[in-house]
């Protein structure tokens, strides 16, 4: 990876991670945080997914905390509730977000609208919203699903999409030729809409075989935490 595509993650204020069920967005926050952290960043991540009980980032928050970064979640005895709650301590976040402040929010339209309750919060700061893109399932496997999506997040957020992250992958089958195809299909997309590609999400244990030269974007390494029980975590 060159210097100057390096220098393209050193993402400021307040960025906001959305995209479709299944498009691997909470894994790749989760993972732009370490990221960050990582490079000496200051870094807050939010867990705004208040639609779905499943692989979410309070499920890492042992892991972010160890390494310094401070997360935002609901009090304790909510943690495990599926219900639209929100905290003061979100909005207070908001309005001094400091060096980077990620926001994990909810897939598709019904999890954006979250954001649309914290508008007073949100004016007037400097915010990045990426959509996460998974060719690979349903809803986004066409430009026009791609589109669609994009268009009902932003209705329902009251916020526009800055931006475009690939994360073509089959969970554990995901070979190198899908993320070729994936990158091919999302630099696609980027033409289309005039967006920037932010970076492509990669399986550390794919790196050693992918060539990055062949990508006109950065690279993230995704080392995978939010896995099934029956599976182990990628050591951070």
């Amino acid at each position: 990876m060159t210097e100057n595509k390096a220098q393209q993650f050193d993402f400021r204020g307040i960025v906001i991670v959305v995209g479709n069920y299944g498009s691997g967005k909470t894994e790749v926050s989760v993972n732009l945080a370490i990221n960050r952290r990582r490079a000496g960043a200051a870094v807050k991540i939010a867990d705004l997914d208040l639609v779905n009980p499943y692989f979410r980032t309070r499920e890492v928050r042992g892991v972010l905390t160890r390494l310094g970064i401070d997360v935002i979640l609901p009090p304790e005895k909510y943690l495990n509730a599926d219900l639209p709650l929100l905290i003061p301590e979100i909005s207070g976040v908001l309005r001094q977000p400091g060096e980077l402040t990620l926001l994990d929010v909810g897939g598709d339209d019904a999890g954006a609208t979250v954001l649309a309750s914290l508008a007073d919060s949100l004016k007037g700061q400097r915010i990045e919203m990426f959509q996460v893109i998974n060719p690979f399932r349903p809803f986004t496997d066409s430009i026009d699903g791609c589109e669609k999506i994009r268009t009902e997040i932003e209705r329902a957020s009251r916020l526009t999409v800055t931006g475009i992250i690939g994360n073509a992958h089959l969970m554990n089958e995901t070979t190198v030729d899908d993320v070729y195809k994936g990158y091919e299909f999302v630099s696609e997309l980027a033409v289309r809409t005039g967006l920037p590609l932010k970076f492509m999400a990669v399986a550390v244990k794919l790196l050693p075989v992918i060539d990055t030269g062949k990508f006109s974007c950065p690279v993230l390494p995704i080392e995978r935490q939010l896995v099934p029980p029956w599976e182990k975590p990628d050591r951070v």
